[in-house]
């Protein structure tokens, strides 16, 4: 997976930390699943249904293309839970930490399936690292399909988003340092990928989530 590793990360596994590679499983099995977890799923009508039932409160206002910068300010709070870049809430003060980003392009298939499985990755030979056809996922019954091509590829602020810590002892050490930063704000909770700087899975995320909601409430 040494092609799959420059194509996700721009960088050699020399300058990454293990973590990164310990990431590709290696099975002696007839299972063609990455994740062997006992209970795999997706919510029925996609995450995205999740997210608008959660946020479906009259006691909840979303602003949408707000820089929290812009904003911070003028909210009045008594706890904050901060999921972005850890290093944008301070300002940048120790420095910028890296991060990787990602393009999806989205092509329409006149066939059935375009693909024996929902997900199918490429170490080597292309520019993109996977190509997903979500209709697997559902069993979704139709005469033509999509599929997104997955291109990593650097962070721009202002033209992409951030989507992956990149870990290794340059950005640890100046993410360390806004760390120690953050645990002096008592009204602030910061958790995620970006306001961890972490590489979270879905499952470990939503239960971190979980555990820090127990704890505050």
């Amino acid at each position: 997976f040494l092609g799959y590793t420059l194509k996700q990360w721009g960088l050699t596994p020399e300058n990454l930390y293990s973590s990164v590679t310990a990431r590709v499983p290696v099975y002696i099995s007839r299972d063609d699943r990455y994740f062997q977890d006992n209970y795999q799923g997706i919510p029925e009508n996609g995450y995205t249904g999740v997210i608008e039932k959660m946020l479906d409160n009259p006691r909840i206002r979303v602003e949408l293309n707000t820089d929290f910068r812009d904003v911070k300010d003028s909210v009045k709070f008594e706890k904050l839970i901060y999921t972005g870049c850890i290093d944008e809430f301070f300002d940048f003060r120790f420095g910028k930490l890296s991060y990787r980003s990602l393009n999806f392009n989205f092509k329409p298939y006149d066939m059935e399936f375009f693909q024996s499985v929902a997900q199918i990755n490429y170490p080597e030979n292309y520019d993109y690292t996977r190509i997903t056809e979500y209709k697997h996922f559902l069993n979704t019954k139709s005469r033509k399909t999509t599929v997104a091509y997955e291109y990593p590829q650097e962070y721009e602020p202002g033209a992409n988003d951030p989507y992956y810590p990149i870990p290794n002892d340059d950005n640890n050490n100046i993410y360390m340092k806004y760390s120690k930063e953050a645990e002096k704000l008592q009204d602030v909770v910061f958790i995620g990928r970006l306001a961890e700087y972490k590489y979270y899975n879905m499952d470990q995320i939503i239960a971190r989530a979980l555990k820090t909601f127990e704890e505050l409430c």
